[in-house]
């Protein structure tokens, strides 16, 4: 693809790129966004219509996240990610790291549990097959840290410092794939870490800060890797459009820096998310053990008076 620039204008959306390709609000993830929202509602309401309560708090999560997806991928923001390495990096850090973590705090597989129905005995509805999909062998593999964490340190390396980004770069169904290849990974890596939905893998909260600190200095490393380099690195944005103004060392530069300062943005999220929720299940532990006592009737403190009684009556 030619990304000279000649004969571009910068009346966005749309603009053209190369061969003649349109570029402009991606109406897959505007339809997919539409349609995530809306099954979200309808859980929601289903819940509510029948007494159950449902979190204020992880519906503006998944909101909030859906919307990023919209932000960065049905906007002008998505024409500029085309010509652009720092726009494209922006669209990049946010679709493979906030938004899986919003919408994973948002619980929607914990929804789709409460909301569906059950098919009855014998008979397989959406609920059960949701459930044999949570815990199949696949989803075990691809949940697994030994799965996850080379998954997404591959997802940057092997895609920009291969060939295989200037392929999927030179038509809109390979940006649409690159582009949900990353949700795909930033959800499977985050999944087990944030531990809100079920799912196979339930590590301990220890574990899970290690997951996640063990996939972070790598991200790191990659965005000082582009800030470093001497010449452009990636060949779809060695020839930025002129009218745009820029150099395409500098817009690489730019670019790592927003890689390298985007991997902290996760780090402190995701663990202020495990602190709250290990609080949160102390909290309940404690609460489960003062009802056990209170049911019990203090029968512990009744064995020790009656073994120091026993104690008494002997030594007479």
């Amino acid at each position: 693809m030619d990304h000279s620039g000649h004969g571009m204008t910068m009346d966005l959306p749309p603009f053209t790129l190369g061969r003649g390709l349109q570029w402009s609000a991606d109406p897959f993830f505007l339809v997919a966004c539409l349609v995530g929202l809306g099954l979200y509602a309808y859980g929601v309401v289903r819940l509510r219509r029948r007494g159950d309560a449902w979190s204020v708090a992880r519906t503006v999560s998944f909101v909030i996240g859906v919307l990023t997806i919209g932000l960065v991928m049905c906007t002008k923001l998505n024409d500029y990610g085309m010509v652009m390495f720092s726009v494209h990096m922006v669209q990049h850090m946010i679709i493979s790291m906030l938004s899986p973590i919003l919408i994973l705090l948002g619980a929607p597989v914990t929804l789709a549990l409460r909301a569906l129905p059950t098919a009855g005995k014998g008979r397989k509805g959406p609920r059960e097959l949701l459930l044999m999909l949570l815990h199949s062998r696949y989803m075990r593999i691809i949940t697994h840290p030994a799965f996850t964490i080379p998954l997404f340190i591959a997802s940057l390396y092997g895609l920009y410092f291969t060939p295989i980004f200037d392929f999927l770069m030179g038509s809109k169904a390979g940006h649409i794939a690159m582009m949900v290849h990353f949700l795909a990974v930033g959800v499977v890596f985050f999944w087990p870490i944030i531990g809100v939905d079920p799912g196979p893998q339930r590590p301990g909260y220890l574990m899970r800060m290690l997951e996640l600190f063990a996939g972070m200095p790598f991200h790191a490393f990659f965005g000082i890797a582009l800030m470093m380099a001497s010449t452009p690195m990636v060949e779809t944005f060695k020839n930025p459009p002129a009218s745009l103004g820029i150099e395409a060392l500098s817009d690489q530069t730019a670019a790592g820096g927003i890689a390298w300062a985007f991997s902290e943005v996760p780090s402190v999220l995701v663990l202020l998310a495990l602190l709250f929720q290990w609080y949160g299940s102390e909290q309940r532990q404690a609460r489960r053990q003062d009802r056990a006592a209170d049911r019990d009737g203090d029968k512990e403190l009744e064995a020790y008076n009656a073994y120091l009684a026993s104690l008494n009556a002997h030594g007479r």
